[in-house]
C-alpha cells in the first residue's frame, strides 16, 4: 500500500515537473485527447497513464448500438508526448479477441440437454475511439 502511494506521489511529481515545463517552452501548444472505451478497459488504461506520470479525468458515458456503460477518460498533454499516450491506449483499452465460455445448450436446438458442456467462443472485445482536439492554451493551477 505504501509502495504505492509512493508511486503515485512520484508520478504526480513528474507530471506536475513536464506540465511546468510544457507552459514554460510554449503555452499556446497542447493536444487534449478525448478516449471513449468499454467500462472494463479504462481501470488498467487509467493505471498505465498514470504509472508514465499522466493525469486523466473521467467520465462516465453510455452510447453505442447497445447502450453500454462506457467510460470517456481525458487527457491533456504536449505534442511530443502524443504519442506515446495513444501507444498506451492501443495498449491497454485497444481491440483485442477474448475466449469465452457459453453453454452449449444455448446452441443446441433440445430443450432439455443432457450435459452442460461449456463451448470456448472467441469475440471481439475492447476498443478504444479516440478524439484529439489542439489547445489553445494550458493552465495549470
Amino acid at each position: 500500500m505504501e509502495e504505492r502511494k509512493q508511486a503515485q506521489e512520484s508520478a504526480e511529481d513528474r507530471n506536475e515537473k513536464r506540465v511546468e515545463e510544457e507552459i514554460k517552452k510554449d503555452p499556446q501548444s497542447g493536444k487534449l485527447i478525448m478516449a471513449v472505451m468499454q467500462g472494463d478497459d479504462y481501470d488498467e488504461a487509467v493505471s498505465e497513464l498514470n504509472k508514465n506520470g499522466y493525469f486523466v479525468t473521467l467520465l462516465s458515458s453510455t452510447g453505442g448500438f447497445l447502450k453500454k456503460q462506457s467510460t470517456t477518460v481525458m487527457i491533456g498533454t504536449d505534442d511530443e508526448h502524443l504519442e506515446q499516450v495513444l501507444d498506451i491506449l492501443k495498449q491497454t483499452a485497444g481491440r483485442r479477441k477474448e475466449t469465452i465460455y457459453r453453454n452449449a445448450s444455448m446452441f443446441m436446438a433440445q430443450r432439455y440437454p443432457v450435459g452442460m458442456t461449456a463451448i470456448p467462443v472467441v469475440e471481439d472485445a475492447g476498443g478504444v475511439t479516440v478524439f484529439i482536439l489542439n489547445l489553445e492554451h494550458i493552465d495549470k493551477f
